[in-house]
């Protein structure tokens, strides 16, 4: 006999529930019939009117097939500073202590299985100390730190991740970073970097982590190559034909086509990121976008694709921080002082956010304080990271900067939407 099986839901404080429960009759209980299907098996009711039509679109884990979630460090208080020169001096020193006392003095508190204290002074120790391996790393949305990076696994990073980061250490590359969504948190989870990623980028949700899909591959050291420095695709073949196929468009190897006779690589990408911050795309599939990858709609107008490209560009350029748009300040830093962040608070009335009693940045919108990538309020978190810290002339420019992003990819967001003509996208 096939089980069947049944749904109902109870919502508010714990003493209501078991009192519900005491006076309730399971045979008078509102049940809903539930239909798990593979590969899920959900035993929670979902709105599947698009499952159909999403299901048949490719999920961003078979159109890049090399990837993985951002690095562990196990240790971030060590191992991620501010700058060059902080991440230097604190390696030199680490290094040079015995490890109780690196232990006491850096409050790395107890050795786990994969991270342990003269584990992690032997691999600094084995790379030799070289500054070449100090290099940027994005923490948190907009917010790049500065950490040591000796690619080894078990070492003074948990888990470097090396098979997939040496890529975007290599040459020139942008990697596309989302999550496999399974918990707590509405689809926000789309953001690109120039340089290796940290696994809670996204989200202080570890359900929620940060994965890391590079555009391009370089070879390893030793392996054969084309010309110097030669990379390719990280793009699964089969996806190239049929994308090709649909927009009638030959595929070449690095950049971008003319969009007329020709598709590259970097095209692709800046499509994908275009329809992913859609929010008729985030709202239609939301039901889908919880529990997995996202997947990608592909069009057959190459008209349509061209213009969703250029968005996608446009984003791409901003959320790297290398617009000209960047320049075009909305905000002022009026008051002078101490410049250090203590108390964060937005005051919504007069467009003013907070970092101490009298200092305030003026003129950030309120939809732009509110704005999320992944589990983050961006505006916000970027401030509260900082909290003792004095700000410099750099950060300060750096969060105004921010700010003109984040509004930008509101406007941008919207007119990806204006673009798209209905859905399912043809």
């Amino acid at each position: 006999m096939t089980a069947r099986i049944y749904y109902a839901d109870l919502w508010g404080r714990r003493d209501g529930k078991y009192q519900a429960l005491l006076e309730s009759d399971i045979s008078a209980t509102d049940w809903v019939q539930l239909n798990p299907t593979s590969p899920f098996y959900l035993f929670v009711p979902r709105d599947e009117a698009y499952l159909q039509e999403y299901e048949k679109e490719w999920k961003v884990t078979d159109i890049f097939p090399v990837s993985s979630v951002g690095i562990v460090t196990a240790r971030d208080e060590l191992t991620i500073r501010w700058s060059d020169k902080e991440v230097e001096d604190t390696i030199i020193d680490f290094v040079s202590l015995p490890p109780e006392e690196a232990r006491d003095k850096y409050k790395l508190g107890d050795d786990v299985r994969d991270w342990k204290v003269y584990m992690a002074q032997k691999d600094l120790k084995d790379s030799g100390l070289s500054s070449e391996k100090i290099v940027p790393i994005l923490y948190r949305p907009f917010d790049t730190r500065h950490t040591y990076y000796t690619g080894h696994s078990r070492g003074f990073h948990c888990m470097p991740r090396g098979e997939v980061m040496r890529h975007m250490l290599a040459g020139e590359n942008m990697a596309l970073i989302t999550s496999r969504m399974t918990k707590g948190e509405t689809y926000q989870h789309t953001l690109v970097s120039k340089t290796i990623s940290e696994v809670i980028l996204l989200s202080p949700k570890t359900s929620n982590n940060a994965f890391v899909f590079p555009l391009y591959l370089y070879p390893a050291e030793g392996e054969m190559q084309l010309g110097e420095g030669h990379r390719h695709p990280n793009l699964k073949p089969e996806f190239i034909n049929i994308i090709s196929d649909k927009l009638g468009l030959k595929f070449i190897e690095d950049g971008k086509g003319d969009l007329k006779e020709t598709l590259g690589p970097e095209d692709i990408f800046n499509y994908a990121y275009a329809v992913f911050h859609s929010p008729t795309y985030r709202s239609r599939y939301a039901e889908f976008l919880k529990i997995d990858f996202p997947r990608l709609p592909l069009t057959s107008s190459k008209e349509l694709f061209k213009r969703l490209a250029a968005k996608g560009a446009e984003l791409v350029s901003l959320h790297i921080m290398e617009s000209p748009m960047l320049n075009n300040l909305i905000t002022t830093y009026p008051v002078s002082g101490s410049d250090t962040v203590d108390k964060v608070s937005y005051d919504e009335k007069n467009r003013r956010a907070y970092i101490n009693k009298t200092q305030y940045f003026e003129g950030g919108p309120p939809e732009v304080w509110n704005f999320h990538i992944g589990g983050y309020q961006v505006a916000q978190k970027w401030l509260k990271d900082r909290k003792s810290r004095t700000l410099t002339y750099d950060e300060l420019t750096h969060y105004q900067k921010v700010i003109v992003a984040l509004k930008e990819t509101i406007r941008l967001m919207a007119e990806i939407d204006d673009l798209i003509p209905g859905w399912p996208v043809a």
